[in-house]
Parts: C-alpha cells; structure tokens; sequence
C-alpha cells in the first residue's frame, strides 16, 4: 500500500511540473514586434487613447508574439522630459519629435511607458524585460521610465519587475527601470 502511493505521489507531482512547464512554455518561443496597431479596446488602462494618439510623432506599440497571436502589448512615447499626464506625455513627444527632425537626431532621451496590458499569464513582466533589453541596447535611449495610473496594482506591477518609484503625481504615478 505504501509503495502504491508513493508511486501515485511520484506521478502527480511530474503531472504538475508538466503542467506549470507547458503553461510558461510560450514564453521561450515569444519575440518582440513593433506593432502598426492593436486593438485599443483591450487596453484596460487607457482605452481612451485611439491608434493615431499611439502612432505618431514617434510614438510606438510593442507587442509580445507568439505564434502568430499577440499576447502583450506596451505602448510608448519618446521625450526629454518625464510628465506627469497624458496630455504633457502628448506635448513632450511632439516637441521631442521636432527636434528630431530639425536636428536629424533620434526623437527622444527617455522612453516612456503609458500603458500595458497583457492576455497570457507572464505577458506583462515578459514585456517589460524584452523592452528592457531593447531599449538598452538603443543607442539614444537613457532611461525607461512610466506613466502609470495612481492604482496599487500598477505600483505594484512595477515594484515587483525592479522599478523604482520615481514620484507620485496627482493622477498617475511614475517609476524608472534602471538600464
């Protein structure tokens, strides 16, 4: 009796590790991709935002591939400056945007993070680490830093993915990864 569970044992314990193996197995397979658009109605942060506020004037959208799906999204915009709106983040990336084209020079300093979202377990933290290792290799980037909502599961999302709190502004909150 004793030998039959320890075997039964044996075996649930391999099923599990089989289970949490196959449920992170799309992370090994995923890449990062520029995307041209995503659908802005699954961004359970800033929804408000459309597809032309995302794209121009240096702005871009990131997503998390696999397989052909998209699992995780994280959109930016490019400054000098950190803001502390959406509407400072609209006007520091316009301005940082025409330096960029009188001067002939990349936009921006400092990448900023206004939202992300994801639809797989591990998306969200897999994002943050791939835009990470991008953005140090760039050559004109210098800093990551976000435009988060004043929530605590946005603090804490960060907090936990090596972010440091930066300052708490009146409506959102920002935080820097450390390139």
């Amino acid at each position: 009796m004793n030998k039959i569970k320890r075997k039964l044992k044996i075996f649930k314990n391999r099923t599990i590790k089989k289970r949490i193996n196959n449920f992170f197995d799309w992370i090994k397979g995923a890449e990062i991709v520029e995307l041209q658009t995503c659908n802005v109605d699954e961004d359970p942060i800033r929804p408000e935002l459309d597809i032309k506020f995302r794209t121009e004037y240096g702005r871009k959208i990131y997503g998390v591939k696999y397989k052909k799906e998209i699992c995780a999204v994280m959109c930016f915009g490019f400054t000098n400056d950190i803001p502390k709106t959406i509407e400072e983040l609209d006007l520091m990336t316009k301005d940082a945007h025409l330096q960029s084209t009188l001067r002939d020079q990349n936009v921006g300093k400092i990448a900023i993070a206004y939202t992300v979202w994801s639809k797989k377990k591990g998306g969200g933290k897999l994002i943050v680490k791939e835009v990470f290792k991008k953005i140090k290799k760039s050559n004109h980037l210098n800093r990551l830093i976000t435009l988060s909502p004043l929530t605590e599961m946005a603090r804490n999302f960060h907090l936990h993915n090596g972010a440091v709190e930066l300052q708490v502004n009146e409506k959102t909150q920002n935080f820097e990864y450390k390139i």
